[in-house]
Protein backbone atom coordinates (compact mmCIF):
# COMPACT_ATOMS: atom_id res chain seq x y z
CA UNK A 1 0.00 0.00 0.00
CA UNK A 2 2.92 2.31 -0.64
CA UNK A 3 1.78 5.77 -1.64
CA UNK A 4 4.97 6.79 -3.43
CA UNK A 5 3.75 5.33 -6.69
CA UNK A 6 2.51 7.72 -9.40
CA UNK A 7 -1.14 8.63 -9.66
CA UNK A 8 -3.41 6.04 -11.33
CA UNK A 9 -3.48 6.08 -15.13
CA UNK A 10 -6.55 8.05 -16.23
CA UNK A 11 -9.45 5.96 -17.49
CA UNK A 12 -12.54 7.11 -19.37
CA UNK A 13 -15.12 8.55 -17.00
CA UNK A 14 -18.30 6.65 -16.42
CA UNK A 15 -20.37 9.52 -17.77
CA UNK A 16 -22.22 10.54 -14.62
CA UNK A 17 -22.30 14.18 -13.55
CA UNK A 18 -20.50 13.54 -10.26
CA UNK A 19 -17.95 11.32 -12.00
CA UNK A 20 -17.14 13.94 -14.62
CA UNK A 21 -17.00 16.89 -12.21
CA UNK A 22 -14.86 15.22 -9.56
CA UNK A 23 -12.95 12.94 -11.97
CA UNK A 24 -13.73 9.98 -9.75
CA UNK A 25 -13.00 7.27 -12.33
CA UNK A 26 -10.02 9.16 -13.72
CA UNK A 27 -8.38 8.99 -10.28
CA UNK A 28 -9.09 5.30 -9.88
CA UNK A 29 -11.82 5.70 -7.28
CA UNK A 30 -15.52 4.93 -6.96
CA UNK A 31 -18.53 6.74 -5.58
CA UNK A 32 -18.69 4.32 -2.65
CA UNK A 33 -15.05 4.90 -1.73
CA UNK A 34 -15.50 8.68 -1.81
CA UNK A 35 -18.55 8.55 0.44
CA UNK A 36 -16.86 6.14 2.86
CA UNK A 37 -13.71 8.26 2.88
CA UNK A 38 -15.70 11.40 3.63
CA UNK A 39 -17.53 9.72 6.50
CA UNK A 40 -14.31 8.35 7.98
CA UNK A 41 -12.60 11.73 7.78
CA UNK A 42 -15.55 13.34 9.57
CA UNK A 43 -15.52 10.86 12.43
CA UNK A 44 -11.75 11.12 12.93
CA UNK A 45 -11.93 14.91 13.23
CA UNK A 46 -15.44 15.48 14.61
CA UNK A 47 -13.85 15.80 18.04
CA UNK A 48 -13.07 19.44 17.18
CA UNK A 49 -16.78 20.28 17.56
CA UNK A 50 -16.49 19.18 21.18
CA UNK A 51 -12.89 20.14 21.88
CA UNK A 52 -12.86 23.70 20.50
CA UNK A 53 -15.60 24.85 22.93
CA UNK A 54 -13.51 23.44 25.79
CA UNK A 55 -10.48 25.46 24.66
CA UNK A 56 -11.91 28.83 23.67
CA UNK A 57 -15.43 28.58 25.09
CA UNK A 58 -14.34 28.08 28.69
CA UNK A 59 -11.76 30.89 28.81
CA UNK A 60 -12.26 34.58 29.56
CA UNK A 61 -10.50 37.37 27.72
CA UNK A 62 -8.55 40.17 29.43
CA UNK A 63 -11.80 41.99 30.18
CA UNK A 64 -13.23 38.95 31.99
CA UNK A 65 -15.80 38.07 29.32
CA UNK A 66 -16.61 34.75 27.68
CA UNK A 67 -16.91 34.50 23.90
CA UNK A 68 -20.11 36.19 22.80
CA UNK A 69 -20.86 37.39 26.33
CA UNK A 70 -23.12 35.50 28.67
CA UNK A 71 -22.08 32.52 30.77
CA UNK A 72 -19.75 29.61 30.07
CA UNK A 73 -22.51 27.25 28.90
CA UNK A 74 -23.80 29.79 26.40
CA UNK A 75 -20.27 30.37 25.09
CA UNK A 76 -19.64 26.66 24.61
CA UNK A 77 -22.87 26.15 22.66
CA UNK A 78 -22.10 29.10 20.41
CA UNK A 79 -18.53 27.94 19.79
CA UNK A 80 -19.70 24.39 18.98
CA UNK A 81 -22.27 25.62 16.44
CA UNK A 82 -19.89 28.07 14.77
CA UNK A 83 -17.04 25.54 14.73
CA UNK A 84 -19.17 22.98 12.88
CA UNK A 85 -20.62 25.61 10.52
CA UNK A 86 -17.30 27.11 9.40
CA UNK A 87 -15.69 23.67 9.09
CA UNK A 88 -18.62 22.42 7.04
CA UNK A 89 -18.75 25.35 4.64
CA UNK A 90 -15.00 25.56 4.05
CA UNK A 91 -14.60 21.78 3.62
CA UNK A 92 -17.36 21.78 1.01
CA UNK A 93 -15.65 24.68 -0.75
CA UNK A 94 -12.38 22.73 -0.72
CA UNK A 95 -14.12 19.80 -2.39
CA UNK A 96 -15.96 21.85 -5.00
CA UNK A 97 -13.20 24.32 -5.87
CA UNK A 98 -9.99 22.31 -5.40
CA UNK A 99 -11.35 18.77 -5.94
CA UNK A 100 -9.03 17.41 -3.27
CA UNK A 101 -9.87 15.05 -0.34
CA UNK A 102 -8.85 17.54 2.32
CA UNK A 103 -11.05 18.69 5.21
CA UNK A 104 -10.68 21.90 7.19
CA UNK A 105 -11.62 22.95 10.71
CA UNK A 106 -10.36 25.05 13.61
CA UNK A 107 -6.64 24.42 14.00
CA UNK A 108 -5.60 22.86 17.29
CA UNK A 109 -2.65 24.70 18.75
CA UNK A 110 -3.68 27.84 16.93
CA UNK A 111 -6.91 27.99 18.95
CA UNK A 112 -4.97 27.51 22.19
CA UNK A 113 -2.59 30.30 21.18
CA UNK A 114 -5.58 32.58 20.53
CA UNK A 115 -7.20 31.67 23.86
CA UNK A 116 -4.15 31.80 26.12
CA UNK A 117 -1.62 33.89 24.21
CA UNK A 118 -3.74 36.62 22.61
CA UNK A 119 -7.13 37.05 24.26
CA UNK A 120 -5.54 37.37 27.71
CA UNK A 121 -3.15 40.17 26.75
CA UNK A 122 -3.86 43.46 28.56
CA UNK A 123 -7.15 45.09 27.52
CA UNK A 124 -7.74 42.56 24.72
CA UNK A 125 -11.22 41.31 23.91
CA UNK A 126 -12.24 38.20 22.01
CA UNK A 127 -13.26 40.41 19.09
CA UNK A 128 -9.78 41.96 19.03
CA UNK A 129 -8.11 38.53 19.12
CA UNK A 130 -10.26 37.18 16.29
CA UNK A 131 -9.54 40.35 14.32
CA UNK A 132 -5.84 39.42 14.32
CA UNK A 133 -6.79 35.96 13.02
CA UNK A 134 -8.75 37.55 10.17
CA UNK A 135 -5.81 39.84 9.38
CA UNK A 136 -3.45 36.84 9.28
CA UNK A 137 -5.80 35.09 6.86
CA UNK A 138 -5.99 38.15 4.61
CA UNK A 139 -2.19 38.33 4.42
CA UNK A 140 -1.86 34.64 3.56
CA UNK A 141 -4.57 34.98 0.92
CA UNK A 142 -2.63 37.87 -0.61
CA UNK A 143 0.51 35.71 -0.64
CA UNK A 144 -1.39 33.02 -2.52
CA UNK A 145 -2.85 35.44 -5.05
CA UNK A 146 0.57 36.96 -5.71
CA UNK A 147 2.04 33.49 -6.21
CA UNK A 148 4.46 33.67 -3.27
CA UNK A 149 2.99 30.74 -1.34
CA UNK A 150 2.93 28.60 -4.48
CA UNK A 151 6.50 29.59 -5.35
CA UNK A 152 7.69 28.49 -1.90
CA UNK A 153 6.05 25.10 -2.42
CA UNK A 154 7.88 24.66 -5.72
CA UNK A 155 11.21 25.69 -4.18
CA UNK A 156 11.18 22.91 -1.57
CA UNK A 157 13.22 19.83 -2.65
CA UNK A 158 11.05 16.80 -3.42
CA UNK A 159 12.74 14.55 -0.84
CA UNK A 160 12.20 17.17 1.85
CA UNK A 161 8.51 17.11 0.97
CA UNK A 162 8.61 13.34 1.40
CA UNK A 163 10.18 13.81 4.83
CA UNK A 164 7.34 16.19 5.73
CA UNK A 165 4.81 13.49 4.83
CA UNK A 166 6.62 10.84 6.88
CA UNK A 167 6.98 13.21 9.83
CA UNK A 168 3.28 14.00 9.76
CA UNK A 169 2.58 10.28 9.71
CA UNK A 170 4.53 9.87 12.95
CA UNK A 171 2.88 13.00 14.32
CA UNK A 172 -0.66 11.72 13.84
CA UNK A 173 0.43 8.33 15.21
CA UNK A 174 1.50 9.85 18.50
CA UNK A 175 -1.62 12.04 18.51
CA UNK A 176 -3.67 8.87 18.25
CA UNK A 177 -1.70 7.05 20.95
CA UNK A 178 -1.85 9.99 23.36
CA UNK A 179 -5.53 10.76 22.78
CA UNK A 180 -6.37 7.10 23.37
CA UNK A 181 -4.35 7.03 26.60
CA UNK A 182 -2.09 4.27 25.22
CA UNK A 183 0.84 6.51 26.10
CA UNK A 184 0.64 9.45 28.50
CA UNK A 185 2.71 11.79 30.63
CA UNK A 186 4.37 10.18 33.62
CA UNK A 187 5.78 11.55 36.89
CA UNK A 188 9.33 10.38 36.21
CA UNK A 189 9.49 10.23 32.40
CA UNK A 190 8.08 12.34 29.55
CA UNK A 191 5.82 9.45 28.47
CA UNK A 192 4.86 6.04 29.74
CA UNK A 193 2.83 3.11 28.48
CA UNK A 194 -0.76 3.13 29.72
CA UNK A 195 -1.04 3.76 33.44
CA UNK A 196 2.16 3.24 35.42
CA UNK A 197 3.72 1.38 32.51
CA UNK A 198 0.87 -1.13 32.18
CA UNK A 199 -2.08 -1.41 29.81
CA UNK A 200 -5.11 -1.34 32.08
CA UNK A 201 -8.65 -0.06 31.77
CA UNK A 202 -11.62 -0.31 29.44
CA UNK A 203 -10.53 2.59 27.20
CA UNK A 204 -7.29 0.85 26.30
CA UNK A 205 -9.16 -2.40 25.68
CA UNK A 206 -11.47 -0.59 23.26
CA UNK A 207 -8.48 1.07 21.59
CA UNK A 208 -6.45 -2.14 21.27
CA UNK A 209 -9.40 -4.16 19.95
CA UNK A 210 -10.26 -1.37 17.52
CA UNK A 211 -6.68 -1.16 16.29
CA UNK A 212 -6.41 -4.94 15.97
CA UNK A 213 -9.69 -5.14 14.04
CA UNK A 214 -8.63 -2.43 11.56
CA UNK A 215 -5.24 -4.09 11.04
CA UNK A 216 -6.92 -7.45 10.47
CA UNK A 217 -9.39 -6.00 7.97
CA UNK A 218 -6.65 -4.14 6.09
CA UNK A 219 -4.51 -7.28 5.87
CA UNK A 220 -7.55 -9.21 4.63
CA UNK A 221 -8.33 -6.35 2.20
CA UNK A 222 -11.79 -5.69 3.64
CA UNK A 223 -13.39 -2.58 2.11
CA UNK A 224 -14.23 0.12 4.62
CA UNK A 225 -11.81 -1.25 7.22
CA UNK A 226 -11.15 2.08 8.96
CA UNK A 227 -14.80 3.12 9.04
CA UNK A 228 -15.94 -0.28 10.34
CA UNK A 229 -13.23 -0.13 12.98
CA UNK A 230 -14.47 3.25 14.22
CA UNK A 231 -18.11 2.13 14.24
CA UNK A 232 -17.26 -1.14 15.99
CA UNK A 233 -15.13 0.62 18.60
CA UNK A 234 -17.91 3.10 19.32
CA UNK A 235 -20.50 0.35 19.74
CA UNK A 236 -18.16 -1.60 22.04
CA UNK A 237 -17.50 1.50 24.16
CA UNK A 238 -21.22 2.23 24.50
CA UNK A 239 -21.99 -1.37 25.46
CA UNK A 240 -19.21 -1.47 28.06
CA UNK A 241 -20.34 1.89 29.44
CA UNK A 242 -23.95 0.70 29.72
CA UNK A 243 -23.14 -2.66 31.30
CA UNK A 244 -20.31 -1.77 33.67
CA UNK A 245 -21.13 1.90 34.38
CA UNK A 246 -17.48 2.97 34.13
CA UNK A 247 -18.02 6.64 33.27
CA UNK A 248 -14.87 8.72 33.06
CA UNK A 249 -13.79 11.46 35.47
CA UNK A 250 -13.35 15.05 34.30
CA UNK A 251 -11.58 18.14 35.56
CA UNK A 252 -13.04 21.65 35.93
CA UNK A 253 -12.83 22.31 32.17
CA UNK A 254 -14.62 19.11 31.26
CA UNK A 255 -11.47 17.36 30.02
CA UNK A 256 -11.30 13.65 30.76
CA UNK A 257 -8.56 13.00 33.31
CA UNK A 258 -9.26 9.33 34.00
CA UNK A 259 -6.46 8.84 36.61
CA UNK A 260 -7.22 5.15 37.10
CA UNK A 261 -7.51 4.47 33.39
CA UNK A 262 -10.77 2.58 33.86
CA UNK A 263 -13.33 5.19 32.84
CA UNK A 264 -14.58 5.41 29.26
CA UNK A 265 -14.84 8.67 27.35
CA UNK A 266 -18.44 8.08 26.25
CA UNK A 267 -20.76 11.01 27.01
CA UNK A 268 -24.29 10.13 28.02
CA UNK A 269 -26.71 10.64 25.14
CA UNK A 270 -29.06 13.47 26.15
CA UNK A 271 -32.80 13.21 25.65
CA UNK A 272 -32.68 16.17 23.24
CA UNK A 273 -30.32 15.12 20.46
CA UNK A 274 -31.44 17.83 18.05
CA UNK A 275 -31.15 21.51 18.95
CA UNK A 276 -31.39 24.80 17.07
CA UNK A 277 -27.80 26.06 16.64
CA UNK A 278 -26.80 29.49 17.94
CA UNK A 279 -24.66 31.32 15.39
CA UNK A 280 -24.33 34.47 17.47
CA UNK A 281 -20.53 34.55 17.18
CA UNK A 282 -20.45 35.18 13.45
CA UNK A 283 -19.11 38.53 12.28
CA UNK A 284 -17.90 39.87 15.66
CA UNK A 285 -14.18 40.12 14.84
CA UNK A 286 -12.61 43.57 15.35
CA UNK A 287 -9.94 43.77 12.64
CA UNK A 288 -7.68 46.52 14.02
CA UNK A 289 -8.96 46.82 17.60
CA UNK A 290 -5.80 45.28 19.09
CA UNK A 291 -3.44 47.83 17.53
CA UNK A 292 -4.42 50.56 19.95
CA UNK A 293 -4.38 48.23 22.97
CA UNK A 294 -1.15 46.24 22.72
CA UNK A 295 0.68 48.36 20.15
CA UNK A 296 1.35 47.96 16.43
CA UNK A 297 4.62 46.02 16.85
CA UNK A 298 3.13 43.49 19.27
CA UNK A 299 0.09 43.02 17.03
CA UNK A 300 2.24 42.48 13.94
CA UNK A 301 4.44 39.94 15.75
CA UNK A 302 1.34 37.99 16.75
CA UNK A 303 0.08 38.07 13.16
CA UNK A 304 3.51 36.88 11.95
CA UNK A 305 3.49 33.97 14.42
CA UNK A 306 -0.01 32.90 13.37
CA UNK A 307 0.82 33.31 9.70
CA UNK A 308 3.99 31.23 9.71
CA UNK A 309 2.36 28.34 11.57
CA UNK A 310 -0.66 28.38 9.25
CA UNK A 311 1.46 28.82 6.13
CA UNK A 312 3.61 25.71 6.54
CA UNK A 313 1.23 23.43 8.42
CA UNK A 314 -1.06 23.43 5.42
CA UNK A 315 1.74 22.99 2.92
CA UNK A 316 2.98 19.91 4.75
CA UNK A 317 -0.50 18.50 5.25
CA UNK A 318 -1.46 19.02 1.60
CA UNK A 319 1.64 17.25 0.33
CA UNK A 320 1.22 14.42 2.83
CA UNK A 321 -2.39 13.81 1.80
CA UNK A 322 -1.44 13.94 -1.88
CA UNK A 323 1.33 11.41 -1.30
CA UNK A 324 -1.01 9.12 0.65
CA UNK A 325 -3.50 9.27 -2.24
CA UNK A 326 -0.83 8.73 -4.91
CA UNK A 327 -1.76 12.06 -6.52
CA UNK A 328 1.56 13.91 -6.47
CA UNK A 329 3.22 14.93 -9.73
CA UNK A 330 6.90 14.48 -10.60
CA UNK A 331 7.77 17.54 -8.50
CA UNK A 332 5.98 16.23 -5.42
CA UNK A 333 2.98 18.57 -5.72
CA UNK A 334 -0.71 17.59 -5.61
CA UNK A 335 -3.08 18.49 -8.47
CA UNK A 336 -4.56 21.98 -8.30
CA UNK A 337 -2.39 22.96 -5.37
CA UNK A 338 -2.89 26.67 -6.10
CA UNK A 339 -6.64 26.27 -5.48
CA UNK A 340 -6.00 24.16 -2.38
CA UNK A 341 -3.80 26.88 -0.89
CA UNK A 342 -6.32 29.60 -1.80
CA UNK A 343 -9.24 27.83 -0.14
CA UNK A 344 -7.12 27.15 2.94
CA UNK A 345 -6.15 30.82 3.15
CA UNK A 346 -9.77 31.94 2.92
CA UNK A 347 -10.59 29.40 5.66
CA UNK A 348 -8.28 31.28 8.02
CA UNK A 349 -10.32 34.43 7.39
CA UNK A 350 -13.59 32.52 7.84
CA UNK A 351 -12.42 31.06 11.15
CA UNK A 352 -11.59 34.48 12.54
CA UNK A 353 -14.81 36.00 11.20
CA UNK A 354 -16.74 33.16 12.83
CA UNK A 355 -14.91 33.74 16.16
CA UNK A 356 -13.69 30.14 16.31
CA UNK A 357 -9.99 30.76 15.46
CA UNK A 358 -8.18 30.07 12.21
CA UNK A 359 -9.47 27.14 10.16
CA UNK A 360 -6.81 25.04 8.49
CA UNK A 361 -6.25 21.73 6.71
CA UNK A 362 -6.55 18.63 8.90
CA UNK A 363 -4.11 15.76 8.63
CA UNK A 364 -6.93 13.49 9.83
CA UNK A 365 -8.08 13.69 6.19
CA UNK A 366 -5.51 10.96 5.64
CA UNK A 367 -7.87 8.52 7.34
CA UNK A 368 -10.42 9.10 4.57
CA UNK A 369 -7.72 8.77 1.93
CA UNK A 370 -6.68 5.51 3.58
CA UNK A 371 -10.29 4.42 3.07
CA UNK A 372 -10.03 5.10 -0.67
CA UNK A 373 -10.97 8.78 -1.10
CA UNK A 374 -9.18 10.46 -4.02
CA UNK A 375 -11.37 13.44 -4.96
CA UNK A 376 -13.15 16.46 -3.57
CA UNK A 377 -16.42 14.53 -3.32
CA UNK A 378 -15.12 13.04 -0.07
CA UNK A 379 -14.61 16.58 1.25
CA UNK A 380 -18.15 17.50 0.27
CA UNK A 381 -19.44 14.51 2.23
CA UNK A 382 -17.34 15.50 5.25
CA UNK A 383 -18.54 19.10 4.99
CA UNK A 384 -22.20 18.11 4.82
CA UNK A 385 -21.75 15.99 7.94
CA UNK A 386 -20.21 18.97 9.72
CA UNK A 387 -23.23 21.08 8.78
CA UNK A 388 -25.50 18.36 10.18
CA UNK A 389 -23.34 18.38 13.30
CA UNK A 390 -24.55 21.91 14.03
CA UNK A 391 -27.86 20.23 14.83
CA UNK A 392 -26.61 16.89 16.14
CA UNK A 393 -23.49 17.80 18.10
CA UNK A 394 -24.56 15.60 21.07
CA UNK A 395 -24.55 12.58 18.72
CA UNK A 396 -21.15 13.51 17.30
CA UNK A 397 -19.77 13.59 20.84
CA UNK A 398 -20.67 9.93 21.37
CA UNK A 399 -17.71 8.72 19.26
CA UNK A 400 -14.96 8.45 21.91
CA UNK A 401 -11.24 8.97 21.40
CA UNK A 402 -10.69 5.27 22.03
CA UNK A 403 -12.80 4.36 18.99
CA UNK A 404 -11.51 7.02 16.56
CA UNK A 405 -7.79 7.05 17.36
CA UNK A 406 -6.92 3.57 16.02
CA UNK A 407 -7.56 5.02 12.55
CA UNK A 408 -4.86 7.65 13.11
CA UNK A 409 -2.30 5.00 14.11
CA UNK A 410 -3.03 2.90 11.03
CA UNK A 411 -2.83 5.90 8.71
CA UNK A 412 0.45 6.87 10.36
CA UNK A 413 1.83 3.50 9.28
CA UNK A 414 0.63 4.00 5.71
CA UNK A 415 2.33 7.40 5.53
CA UNK A 416 5.51 6.02 7.10
CA UNK A 417 5.97 3.77 4.06
CA UNK A 418 7.07 6.79 2.04
CA UNK A 419 10.35 6.96 3.99
CA UNK A 420 12.00 4.73 1.39
CA UNK A 421 11.75 7.63 -1.08
CA UNK A 422 14.53 9.48 0.80
CA UNK A 423 18.16 8.92 -0.15
CA UNK A 424 19.66 8.24 3.28
CA UNK A 425 23.19 8.08 1.85
CA UNK A 426 23.00 11.74 0.77
CA UNK A 427 23.70 13.62 4.01
CA UNK A 428 22.69 16.96 2.48
CA UNK A 429 19.10 15.76 2.36
CA UNK A 430 19.17 12.91 4.91
CA UNK A 431 19.99 15.05 7.96
CA UNK A 432 17.33 17.74 7.23
CA UNK A 433 14.86 14.94 6.46
CA UNK A 434 15.68 13.19 9.74
CA UNK A 435 15.16 16.36 11.79
CA UNK A 436 11.92 17.09 9.95
CA UNK A 437 10.61 13.62 10.68
CA UNK A 438 11.56 13.31 14.35
CA UNK A 439 10.80 16.85 15.51
CA UNK A 440 7.17 16.76 14.40
CA UNK A 441 6.13 14.09 16.92
CA UNK A 442 8.76 14.96 19.54
CA UNK A 443 7.87 18.67 19.60
CA UNK A 444 4.17 18.01 18.89
CA UNK A 445 4.37 20.60 16.10
CA UNK A 446 4.29 20.18 12.32
CA UNK A 447 5.64 23.69 11.93
CA UNK A 448 8.66 23.02 14.16
CA UNK A 449 9.61 19.97 12.11
CA UNK A 450 9.31 21.77 8.80
CA UNK A 451 11.27 24.74 10.09
CA UNK A 452 14.11 22.60 11.46
CA UNK A 453 14.38 20.74 8.16
CA UNK A 454 14.44 23.92 6.06
CA UNK A 455 17.01 25.73 8.21
CA UNK A 456 19.27 22.67 8.40
CA UNK A 457 19.07 22.13 4.63
CA UNK A 458 20.26 25.68 3.97
CA UNK A 459 22.93 25.43 6.67
CA UNK A 460 24.45 22.23 5.26
CA UNK A 461 24.48 23.60 1.71
CA UNK A 462 26.31 26.71 2.93
CA UNK A 463 29.01 24.90 4.92
CA UNK A 464 29.64 22.62 1.95
CA UNK A 465 30.15 25.59 -0.35
CA UNK A 466 26.97 25.00 -2.34
CA UNK A 467 25.10 28.17 -1.44
CA UNK A 468 24.53 28.88 -5.12
CA UNK A 469 22.35 25.75 -5.35
CA UNK A 470 19.89 27.08 -2.77
CA UNK A 471 16.70 28.48 -4.25
CA UNK A 472 16.22 32.15 -3.37
CA UNK A 473 12.91 31.42 -1.65
CA UNK A 474 14.53 28.76 0.53
CA UNK A 475 16.81 31.51 1.85
CA UNK A 476 13.78 33.67 2.61
CA UNK A 477 11.91 30.84 4.30
CA UNK A 478 14.94 29.80 6.37
CA UNK A 479 15.36 33.36 7.66
CA UNK A 480 11.65 33.55 8.50
CA UNK A 481 11.85 30.30 10.42
CA UNK A 482 14.86 31.50 12.37
CA UNK A 483 12.81 34.55 13.32
CA UNK A 484 9.89 32.26 14.20
CA UNK A 485 12.00 30.11 16.52
CA UNK A 486 13.50 33.23 18.13
CA UNK A 487 10.19 35.10 18.46
CA UNK A 488 10.42 35.43 22.26
CA UNK A 489 13.96 36.91 22.26
CA UNK A 490 12.86 39.26 19.48
CA UNK A 491 9.92 40.40 21.59
CA UNK A 492 12.23 40.95 24.55
CA UNK A 493 14.64 42.93 22.39
CA UNK A 494 11.79 45.12 21.18
CA UNK A 495 10.39 45.34 24.70
CA UNK A 496 7.10 43.76 23.62
CA UNK A 497 5.14 41.90 26.29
Amino acid sequence: MSKTAPAPTPRPSGGGTLDRYFRITDRGSTLGREVRGGVVTFFTMAYIVVLNPLIIGTQKDATGAFLGGGDIDSAKLKVAAATALVAGVMTIVMGLVANFPLALATGLGLNAFVAFGIAKLPQMTWADAMGLVVLEGIIITALVLTGFRTAVLRAVPTQLKTAISVGIGLFITIVGLVDAGFVRKAPATPLELGVGGFLTGWPLLVFVLGLASIIAMIVLKVKGAILWGIVGGTVLAIVVEAIFKVGSQTDATGKVVNPTGWGLNVPTLPKQVVAAPDFGLLGHANLFGSFGKIGVIAALLIVFTLMLADFFDTMGTMVAIGAEAGLLDENGNPPGYERILLVDSVAAIAGGAGSVSSNTAYIESASGVGEGARTGLASVVTGVLFLLATLFSPVVAIVPYEAATPALVVVGFLMMQQVKGIDWDDLEIAIPAFLTIVLMPFSYSITAGIGAGFVTFVFIKVIRGKAAQIHALMWVVAVLFIAYFAIDPIKALLHVS
